[in-house]
């Protein structure tokens, strides 16, 4: 199959698909889902293009989005691609050290932001940078003050439709090769500085081949809800391959609205993080142990069926036998089916997860219960997907199989290997970073670690989370903190132990399961810190920690922790953009807790 050039791949679509929509955005105001078609997008990429053109930008200059998931990043994307020049995209979420740090680095002259608090960010860096010369935002209702170096999108494409310079972007597009360098997207910092990963032109079709050659059930029949940001490399590269395979894409503007989404978008695809089914999950079992025993009973009844149906038989290639097929279509028709539209997710052809660790216990249960989760994994530097889960023969515990044409081999520390067209080409302006990424045969160090059995990869940890204790024993503490958020109770974990003599932790519990436990067991409280020193709650969270960790080895169980009701943010900078933990801010921040913990008794 030939696959165009990304500065052409939205008009050859258009082309094919005329007025068929290929996105969607929500009309609050309205409540209805307003469709964007082909050749709308086809026509408004033109004409951004254009006035990108009337602006200066040149092939290969860099300009930056910084926004929540709209249409205008996408029509932005794809008309910086026909000038052949780059996008940086930026986190809605980016604090202003961030985007001046990216600014700089990148040299963006032209940012396009979203709402007001992404404006007042971009214009507070801009001030204090000579770098930035124009913003143009994106939603109309921002207060600009009236300042001359801003522009609103809707005026920005106006000037895009009454330009001439027709003959010099068509000729630009002629012009891009595959060796061009498409998108620096910088990554989320959990261990220092912030780089700027370098993904050309070849990475993103390449891409798409692979995973033509992987996902053989998606067609033009598909919807996608882009919830997970855009400027997150799993949605992003997920939602241009939509675009190349005909998938409608309903944006998803705000993270917290998901749930309403799902209702109204039914959809057949959805990216997501392991965080989402996570709480899905808890969700699930906390309406279940509401059930009276009889209805327990026929629950847990149903899910042995749908595990024996889904994984024993269908996973493995096998046509289940008649009795049990008989017995999955009632328990689907009892249980399972009023489960998946509760979430919306009823007419899911796969429902692809990566991003962090999925705990085995989740992905039995939601593949059982018939919600077909596609487990994988990937890395910005490798234009995402390394590996995961086929139709069948899929493995419980791995992150799937290794995808088509990429290789993959393990190196020192047990680190995962990988080589390949999608792997990056650098980091941008970083040439020593560059090539300590690099083994001397040119395989990208992932830094995770793991092993492969039969092309599946199973990983293990993250190499500079592993820590050793005083004792000289290593701990894996994402391994750890999977373990725990399963639990209803527990909302996130930090596992700490670096040089320690034991394992311990920091646990954000979900404050509202406690509360509700704490009313049940007649525990009173004048305030939230009370409550969680109150050796009653101390204990019922020691012994559901103890059964969790049930079959590990002593010298990984946690053996003390501290309760906090403030959650690990973005904001406090607890939190990469992409949700992972940074362990250094947390440790710096509870230092004197920590301390008290060890030194007690």
């Amino acid at each position: 199959m030939n696959y165009p050039h990304y500065s052409q791949m939205v008009f050859a679509q258009a082309k094919k698909y005329g007025n068929k929509n290929a996105m969607y955005y929500r009309d609050d105001s309205k409540a209805s889902w307003i469709g964007i078609s082909w050749n709308q997008f086809a026509s408004d990429i033109k004409s951004v293009a254009k006035a990108l053109f009337e602006l200066g930008i040149k092939q290969q200059n860099t300009l930056a989005i910084f926004s929540q998931n709209r249409p205008e990043s996408f029509i932005v994307d794809f008309a910086a691609y026909a000038l052949r020049a780059v996008t940086v995209p930026m986190f809605a979420t980016s604090s202003k050290s961030q985007v001046a740090y990216m600014v700089q680095d990148a040299a963006i002259s032209l940012l396009f932001v979203g709402d007001q608090t992404q404006y007042n960010i971009a214009y507070e860096v801009m001030q204090e940078t000579d770098t930035i010369k124009q913003l143009v935002v994106f939603d109309s209702s921002v207060n600009t003050h009236g300042e001359a170096s801003t522009v609103f999108y809707r005026d920005f494409l106006q000037k895009g439709k009454q330009s001439s310079a027709n003959q010099e972007v068509e000729k630009l597009q002629q012009e891009a090769t595959l060796d061009d360098l498409a998108t620096i997207m910088y990554t989320s910092g959990t261990t220092g500085d912030s780089k700027g990963v370098m993904l050309i032109h070849e990475s993103y079709n390449e891409a798409m081949r692979i995973h033509d050659l992987r996902l053989t059930t998606i067609s033009d029949k598909d919807k996608s809800i882009a919830f997970l940001p855009i400027s997150h490399v799993f949605e992003r590269i997920w939602c241009y391959y939509c675009f190349s395979r005909g998938v409608e894409i309903y944006i998803n503007l705000n993270p917290q609205d998901i749930q309403r989404t799902l209702k109204e978008v039914r959809p057949t695809l959805m990216c997501s993080v392991p965080r989402f089914w996570e709480k899905a999950y808890n969700g699930i079992l906390e309406v279940v142990e509401a059930y009276n025993p009889i209805m327990q009973g026929v629950v847990t009844w149903a899910i042995a069926v749908g595990s024996r149906y889904n994984l024993d038989y269908l996973r493995e290639g096998k046509t289940p036998p008649l009795g049990l097929k008989l017995s999955y279509i009632l328990a689907d028709k009892l249980i399972f089916s009023k489960v998946k539209k509760t979430l919306g997710v009823e007419n899911a052809n796969f429902l692809p997860t990566a991003g962090a660790a999925l705990s085995d216990d989740i992905n039995i249960f939601f593949r059982s219960i018939g919600i077909p989760i596609m487990y994988g994994y990937g890395l910005t530097e490798t234009s995402a997907t390394v590996a995961c889960f086929n139709y069948s023969n899929y493995k419980i515990g791995t992150v799937g199989t290794v995808m088509p044409h990429l290789e993959v081999k393990i190196g020192d520390e047990n680190e995962i290997l990988v080589k390949g067209k999608t792997v990056f080409k650098g980091y941008y302006n970083k040439p020593e970073l560059t090539a300590a990424a690099f083994t001397p045969d040119g395989f990208f160090k992932t830094g995770d670690a793991g092993f492969i059995e039969n092309n599946d990869i199973i990983l293990t940890e993250r190499i500079k989370d592993l820590f050793k204790t005083s004792n000289g024993k290593y701990i894996a503490p994402q391994h750890i903190e999977t373990l725990l958020v399963i639990d209803k109770y527990i909302d996130q974990v930090a596992v700490i132990g670096d040089q320690r003599n034991f394992v311990s932790a920091i646990i954000v519990p979900d404050m509202l399961e406690l509360k509700k436990y704490a009313k049940k067991e007649e525990i009173d409280y004048e305030t939230i810190d009370g409550l969680l020193k109150d050796k009653r709650i101390i204990q019922f969270i020691t012994d559901r920690i103890s059964k969790l960790q049930e079959g590990m080895a002593g010298f990984e169980k946690i053996k003390k922790f501290i309760l906090i009701a403030n959650g690990f943010t973005i904001e406090s900078g607890e939190l990469t953009n992409t949700l992972k933990l940074r362990r250094s801010v947390i440790l710096h921040k509870y230092k004197k807790a920590i301390d008290r913990m060890y030194n007690e008794g």
